[in-house]
């Protein structure tokens, strides 16, 4: 039933109430860009010897991959829903369905299945549906069962930073000096648990630098310009902060195998 536009006015988000009931999209609803699924499919095709007139795509919304009408030589060339991994791999590999699939990245080794082989490739693809996610791929028709593949990675790269240059402008990056102090200066030293505070009396607010009016530029957020002494203990809290960044990157633990798994390790390989 319509809404009238005297019920629609009774509603403070009429919008907010509308968005409420429209299907919410996660990880699984990954719409490939279709530069990145040509630059996918243009390596697979190479380096498998795949007739791409044999590519199917059984996976879309409300889809059946289970029921698809594959044929003898069909080849899967496809962006499935990552949390059904390990039982799409499984179905195809039971059935004897050559695929190559893209897949999270981080989570490319969660999928038990010695038929099928992890193809490392890891780009950061940003979907058609606004998510960014991590991206490698999973195969049966590679000859190893883990491999690294740059080539691949730095041709979705590149397609992926074509994607974003059209849908948001690259920001510069600038260098100001320690008298400059901006939003994200304050916010990184916060991040690394590094408290820092300044007086009222201490700051200036500007807009922009005198340098910058000539290339038509501005702070990002505005800023403020300090006084020597508060520039001095700003660079100070910024170099405590990075030094924090530093340990904590090396405080992090690192695993080790046990005695069991070292076993293992010792005889992988030995039937070659």
């Amino acid at each position: 039933m319509a809404v009238s536009s005297v019920s629609k006015e009774k509603f403070e988000d009429y919008d907010g109430f509308v968005e409420k009931f429209k299907p919410k999209r996660t990880t699984d609803d990954c719409y490939t860009p279709e530069n990145i699924y040509e630059a996918v499919k243009d390596w697979a095709c190479r380096e498998y010897g795949i007739d791409e007139n044999k590519i199917v795509r059984p996976f879309w919304p409300g889809g059946d991959y289970e029921n698809f009408p594959y044929t003898e030589d069909s080849v899967v060339l496809d962006n499935p829903p990552f949390s059904m991994l390990s039982k799409i791999c499984r179905f195809f590999n039971d059935n004897s369905i050559k695929f190559f699939l893209f897949a999270n990245y981080l989570t490319n080794f969660s999928v038990k299945d010695e038929r099928t082989q992890h193809i490392i490739a890891p780009a950061s693809i940003r979907y058609d549906n606004g998510a960014e996610v991590g991206t490698s791929f999973l195969t049966n028709m590679d000859k190893w069962f883990i491999r690294s593949v740059p080539e691949l990675a730095e041709a979705v790269k590149a397609e992926n930073d074509k994607n974003l240059k059209a849908v948001k402008k690259s920001l510069p990056k600038y260098v100001y000096p320690d008298e400059v102090c901006t939003v994200s200066e304050i916010g990184y030293m916060c991040n690394h648990g590094v408290s820092f505070e300044i007086k009222k009396e201490d700051c200036y607010h500007v807009a922009k630098l005198d340098d910058q009016a000539r290339l038509k530029k501005t702070i990002f957020g505005c800023g403020f310009l300090l006084s020597e002494k508060a520039a001095a203990e700003k660079a100070a809290a910024e170099k405590a902060a990075a030094e924090k960044a530093a340990a904590e990157k090396a405080a992090a633990e690192k695993w080790k195998l046990s005695e069991r798994e070292k076993d293992i390790v010792k005889n992988l390989g030995r039937n070659r």
